[in-house]
């Protein structure tokens, strides 16, 4: 984790009895551990917080990095405020994908849709989770930590890492979409 960032004794004592160092890294030097490629961006707030500690491991399993931008224990947080951590991470190339756990993952997906580039879908089904990708390369993945089961949510992730995005047809879509972005990135709404 960056240097100086806070971390509460309660999540020292979490992270010991998992077995997990806690090593600080100077901020620069963070996305140095993995590539991009094998780096997901993760977040949630406290209502997806046990949510995402719980799928930590799926994504270990698939080869990810994970950079966690926290809640880092089940404490209220804002969920736009993690949200566009993770989109940030996403647009800026440093994650290959995002995934936010929020307590429904519409408002995560509403924040992260702001960020250019990104592209966040709330899925709740295989199928949700299938077309996001397939249909919309979707790079960031919303899930509803309380409206989900565990096994829901993990069953949503699994096809989402393994579902690739199918091109042809999809990415003259995907281009309307960029340039939706474009056109309203210096929008501004009226009064």
């Amino acid at each position: 984790m960056p240097v100086g960032t806070i971390v509460t004794p309660s999540a020292c004592e979490v992270a010991g009895a998992r077995g997990v160092p806690i090593i600080e890294v100077k901020a620069e030097e963070l996305n140095g551990i993995a590539p991009p490629e094998k780096t997901i961006a993760l977040g949630a707030d406290h209502g997806g917080y046990a949510m995402k500690e719980l799928l930590k491991p799926v994504l270990r399993e698939y080869g990810f990095t994970m950079r966690d931008v926290g809640v880092h224990e089940e404490k209220a947080a804002d969920y736009p405020d993690i949200a566009l951590a993770v989109a940030e991470l996403v647009s800026e190339g440093k994650a290959t994908r995002g995934v936010i756990v929020d307590g429904a993952g519409i408002g995560s997906a509403m924040a992260a849709n702001k960020v250019p580039g990104v592209r966040a879908a709330l899925c709740y089904d295989k199928a949700s989770a299938r077309n996001s990708r397939e249909h919309n390369n979707a790079n960031v993945l919303t899930l509803g930590g309380r409206l989900l089961t565990y096994t829901q949510a993990e069953e949503v992730l699994r096809t989402w890492l393994s579902t690739a995005f199918g091109g042809g047809r999809h990415q003259a879509r995907i281009d309307k979409i960029s340039q939706i972005e474009k056109r309203f990135s210096t929008w501004t709404p009226r009064s």
